[in-house]
């Protein structure tokens, strides 16, 4: 059972600090990654734009949903070992390896350089895949912090060099991050404290997370798996249309339920979670209506974690952090720090 008062339990909170505190220090890991990246990122103006862009590692996807609306050459976000058969030298290899390498990314980072591309990777300047980089068309941007979403933004910062991608602004990021850590900090009640609110709101239920945008569609997943990694439970992100399945599905709920007595696992409820980035873009508004209106009707709780304003790249860093502070405190709720 989900017991709020561990959510204003200095020990209960002291546990979870690892978490909390890798959360909070966000912003400053993007600083940290973007200032180590100053003089590669001078090289970038100085390249010729490539035929196409192929991204592989962690945070591909999210580079390819930043890049793809506005990327003037084709774009892959290749997931597969080794690189298509088409990659050649006027191609441009985006590889993200600041946090895990494995052998296929290896692999892949020698086919590229075997096969005269451009390659963009970040990643430790001390690592045998920086070895394996090395090349005269390489261009190497120095990660430090384990921190994939850092190494991607810097990423994206140099692919705006080569006018490949929109403007990316990291610091205006990672002030976006150290105002979440700040409305969400574990010092701040659960009156005021977005994450801890929602953290209760979750507390005994299935979250179902929906987010219109492509950005927010990626933070709902992220935040669903943080959400079954803190629970233990089911958490499903979903387009509109399967989410809206679900709702109608639900059973009735039993006005009359002892939540003592019947918290079990088969009988919760689905929560609706929505990531709200703020884009305008009708189709988005509309599929956001009517989940609303789907939860409303079979009376399912609906909780909102909304940021409209700054860059997209900000908006998705807001929405996606609060979701994973929410994550932490439902563990810390769930007292599942203390049975560690």
């Amino acid at each position: 059972m989900f017991d709020d008062s561990w959510l204003e339990d200095q020990r209960a909170l002291r546990d979870a600090d690892a978490g909390l505190r890798r959360l909070a220090e966000a912003g400053a890991r993007l600083r940290r990654e973007f200032g180590g990246a100053e003089e590669p990122l001078l090289q970038m103006s100085v390249l010729e734009r490539p035929r196409a862009v192929i991204a592989v590692g962690s945070e591909a996807r999210f580079i390819r949903a930043m890049l793809e609306p506005a990327c003037p050459v084709p774009f892959v976000a290749w997931p597969a070992h080794g690189l298509p058969g088409w990659v050649g030298a006027l191609d441009l290899v985006v590889v993200m390896a600041s946090d895990l390498v494995t052998p296929a990314l290896l692999a892949t980072v020698h086919e590229a350089v075997r096969r005269g591309a451009q390659l963009l990777i970040a990643c430790p300047p001390a690592s045998i895949i920086a070895d394996h980089a090395v090349s005269s068309s390489t261009i190497l941007l120095p990660t430090s912090t384990a921190d994939p979403l850092a190494a991607a933004i810097v990423t994206l910062a140099a692919l705006h060099r080569l006018q490949l991608g929109p403007e990316v602004d990291p610091w205006q990021v990672a002030d976006a991050m150290d105002q979440v850590a700040t409305d969400c900090s574990p010092y701040v009640n659960v009156a005021e404290n977005p994450a801890k609110d929602l953290a209760m709101g979750l507390a005994e239920a299935h979250p179902l997370v929906w987010g219109g945008s492509v950005l927010a569609a990626r933070a709902s997943r992220r935040v669903a798996e943080a959400l079954r990694a803190a629970s233990g439970r089911a958490a499903l992100a979903a387009d509109a249309d399967e989410l809206i399945t679900v709702l109608e599905s639900a059973a009735p709920r039993d006005p009359f339920a002892d939540p003592f007595e019947d918290a079990v696992s088969a009988d919760r409820r689905p929560v609706l979670l929505i990531l709200d980035d703020g884009n305008p873009e009708p189709p988005i508004r509309h599929a956001h209506a009517r989940l609303r209106t789907a939860a409303e009707r079979n009376d399912i709780r609906v909780c909102v974690v909304q940021h409209a304003s700054g860059s997209d790249v900000e908006r998705y860093a807001t929405v996606l952090q609060t979701g994973m502070y929410a994550a932490v405190y439902l563990a810390v709720g769930l007292g599942r720090y203390l049975q560690s």
